[in-house]
């Protein structure tokens, strides 16, 4: 028979795709969001028993599985019991067997959709980026690199560059090329510190072409950001990005500890 926990593990793999599915699609509305309710004295058992009830609904609601309430009651009912189920051991194997062979299926169809969808969007932004890059090339004090980095000079700083392992501190703000703002450390009204060695390859050349105390506005092309696997909800695959930079200072990395022996 199969364990509670298979049970459970069967899903998983559509709900991570169907999650990814949605994340695609940031054109849908946002669901409203649930009234809120009074608090419900419970012992914790009962609030643990209610728990596992609601997250394995939602997880089969999340997959469009449309199971029988009452019968999910009852079966759950009748194994806490230890009754005699109202299936066979066969029909509970070919049930739970055919379940699983659907939901690998699902998995795999909507990963197959993933696929197909990143590949039209990576090209299409990759075209796109392109054409912004050559337009932008042509602007007044935009100098490109040998790597294809496009960086304008806002103001000139008056401190040191950094070195590729330093630490730096600076303010930030990211949009696409249509002008979407992904990312900003004005907005969180907090500065932005790392190390600039683990940073895309974009900002760690742009960087050490600034000075501390310098503002600059970079185009960083897809193969120096995030390339065809993109990043998050907003950075699409091939996706080139657009940053305003202010790096207020820099200094060298603490070195990294080492490991004790014993």
């Amino acid at each position: 028979m199969f364990g509670a926990v298979a049970v459970l593990a069967l899903p998983l793999a559509a709900e991570e795709a169907a999650k990814a599915d949605e994340g695609a699609k940031p054109e849908q509305a946002a669901a409203a969001p649930a009234a809120k309710t009074g608090a419900v004295e419970m012992s914790q058992n009962d609030k643990l028993s209610y728990c596992i009830g609601l997250d394995i609904g939602g997880n089969f609601k999340q997959m469009e599985v449309p199971l029988n309430a009452d019968l999910v009651t009852k079966g759950i009912s009748d194994g806490l019991a230890d009754k005699e189920p109202m299936l066979t051991k066969e029909q509970i194997r070919e049930t739970m067997t055919t379940f699983q062979k659907e939901m690998i299926a699902k998995s795999q169809q909507m990963r197959e959709k993933q696929e197909k969808e990143a590949a039209v969007s990576g090209e299409k932004n990759k075209k796109e980026g392109d054409e912004f890059l050559a337009k932008n090339k042509a602007k007044e004090g935009v100098k490109t690199t040998a790597s294809g980095l496009q960086y304008k000079i806002i103001v000139e700083g008056t401190g040191a560059a950094p070195a590729a392992t330093d630490t730096v501190v600076c303010h930030y703000k990211g949009t696409l090329i249509d002008g979407t703002e992904f990312d900003s450390s004005y907005g969180r009204g907090e500065h932005a510190t790392f190390q600039l060695n683990q940073v895309i390859k974009g900002w760690q050349e742009a960087l050490q072409l600034m000075k501390v105390g310098g503002k600059s506005q970079i185009v960083v092309p897809s193969d120096l950001a995030y390339g065809e696997r993109g990043a998050g909800r907003d950075i699409g695959p091939n996706a080139t990005l657009l940053f305003d930079i202010e790096l207020l200072s820099a200094k060298p990395s603490p070195p990294e500890e080492e490991p004790e022996t014993e």
